[in-house]
């Protein structure tokens, strides 16, 4: 089995979306015939999700890490039904000890998830994280533990 996990950005917007929702998809590809793949996901609104329909589409299981009991609230609610959709086909959910999320929820479910991960896939620009729990964070925190990286920022992508 192989575990790659996702950690990027939120709020992506097209053509941004569209690029990286093909990158992802080269890079499952890249992993395929390996072993089983399962994804492991927070499953927020743009890379966390784009990510999880990729593994499920490419016939992976899907772990879910949820940062807080009451994560689903912190969402956008245009999102909702996607993440529902996505988190009832998880195959596993794992919740962090946080009622509400925050910095340090969204920090303890990535090194959660780079703990359990063989590779980190980061849909990142490169820079500094806006705060605690952000993708640079925990791209340090994957290479600082030996996890191998893989970023993915695809000429012509942009953030708001």
């Amino acid at each position: 089995m192989t575990r790659i996990a996702i950690t990027g950005h939120r709020g992506l917007q097209d053509p941004t979306r569209t690029l990286v929702d093909a990158a992802l998809r080269a890079e499952l590809r890249r992993h395929r015939g390996e072993a089983p793949l399962v994804g492991v996901s927070c499953l927020a609104d743009g890379a966390d999700a784009l990510f999880a329909q990729a593994v499920l589409d490419s016939g992976g299981s899907l772990v879910a890490v949820l940062p807080a009991q009451r994560y689903r609230e912190r969402l956008p609610a245009d999102y909702h039904p996607t993440y529902d959709a996505l988190l009832e086909q998880a195959a596993e959910v794992v919740t962090m000890a946080y009622d509400r999320p925050g910095r340090e929820a969204y920090m303890a479910a990535s090194v959660h998830m780079v703990d359990v991960a063989d590779h980190l896939v980061a849909v990142w620009d490169g820079l500094p994280a806006a705060g605690r729990g952000g993708t640079a964070d925990v791209v340090t925190h994957a290479r600082d533990h030996g996890v191998p990286v893989t970023v993915i920022w695809p000429d012509g992508c942009q953030r708001d």
